[in-house]
């Protein structure tokens, strides 16, 4: 059964790789993704605030007075926040790409063209295969407009693009107000890949504290119809590849994204639930539903069900709206 893709301009063995999490902090459970079938090591994100924060002690050691630097620094996070800060991260990513044979793809998470981004160089100087930009943004400005929101993500792919060679993913949310049109921008702009979608954690509210509860529901397949739908849309309106990520918990679930036109699937969810084997379950599912129902090639699969290639794509844009509002019985 041929499973290969191409993903980023890179071959892989199968669609299969852990999505950004902190499974792959440690170098022995990079190694078990690798065993249970991993065609690729996508690294957690490097953040924003992490490079930023750096940048700022720096500036204010050598230039500001203690209580200046002390109170400057209050509006970053905690280096206790996060388990790998820049320099330790770059570390990892040369860990890693040691320690497996396929592909390693880094993580950058920020939303604005400024001087953190030059990071992607020494990311790439590390020995990542390909860069993933994850532009995690929520727009709350009410004098900042949609087409200021898209260009704050065009800049900052662009500063990427010219500071790299390696290949760059974008790592989208659903929640613009053309998507189609930001991912056509994208595409021109020459990234290699997308990414449907990163998820808006949803704070929650502590009632008896007065807190604002920061809290995480791991997805389900529930959350695939939303990746399936844009795969569908954009397979064929784009030409660089296409990743579901959020939704992928069993082999059916690699199929739809899969006929939907993803070149590959990103696995965080299921992972952290079951382990790194569970990427085993995935690919054998893969290869036993396709034998059953006589495919040969990932290629058969690939797109079958887009916008371009189903038997009703109305279905698609609108999703039959008025039936299923319809159909509902109590």
């Amino acid at each position: 059964m041929d499973l290969s893709t191409t993903y980023l301009g890179l071959k892989l063995s199968s669609p299969f790789m852990p999505g950004a999490s902190p499974l792959v902090d440690d170098l022995g459970a990079v190694k078990k993704l690798e065993d249970a079938g991993a065609a690729a090591i996508v690294m957690h994100s490097l953040f924003e605030e992490q490079i930023t924060r750096e940048q700022v002690s720096t500036i204010l050691d050598m230039e500001m007075h203690a209580d200046a630097y002390a109170e400057a620094l209050s509006y970053f996070p905690e280096p206790k926040d996060f388990k790998l800060g820049p320099e330790p991260y770059l570390e990892q990513v040369h860990r890693v790409k040691e320690t497996v044979s396929v592909p390693v793809i880094a993580s950058l998470n920020g939303t604005s063209p400024a001087g953190w981004l030059e990071y992607a160089s020494l990311i790439q100087q590390a020995g990542a295969d390909a860069l993933e930009l994850n532009v995690y943004y929520l727009a709350t400005n009410a004098w900042e407009p949609a087409d200021a929101v898209e260009k704050r993500v065009l800049d900052a792919v662009k500063a990427v693009r010219g500071a790299v060679t390696i290949p760059v993913a974008v790592k989208l949310s659903p929640y613009y107000s053309s998507l189609t049109f930001l991912a056509h921008e994208l595409d021109l702009a020459g990234v290699a890949g997308l990414v449907l979608f990163n998820r808006f954690y949803q704070p929650d509210i502590d009632v008896e504290n007065l807190e604002v509860a920061p809290t995480l529901k791991l997805s389900d397949s529930s959350e695939l119809l939303l990746r399936l739908r844009w795969l569908a849309i954009l397979t064929g309106k784009v030409k660089c590849s296409l990743a579901a990520s959020g939704g992928v918990h069993s082999p059916v679930d690699a199929v739809k994204a899969i006929m939907a036109g993803a070149d590959a699937v990103q696995v965080v969810s299921a992972l952290l639930t079951h382990g790194p084997r569970h990427l085993k379950v995935l690919v054998d599912g893969l290869s036993g539903w396709m034998d059953e129902h006589e495919y040969t090639s990932l290629a058969q699969l690939h797109g079958s069900m887009s916008h371009a290639n189903s038997p009703n794509p109305q279905a698609i844009e609108r999703a039959n709206y008025m039936r299923i509002l319809q159909s509902w019985r109590s």
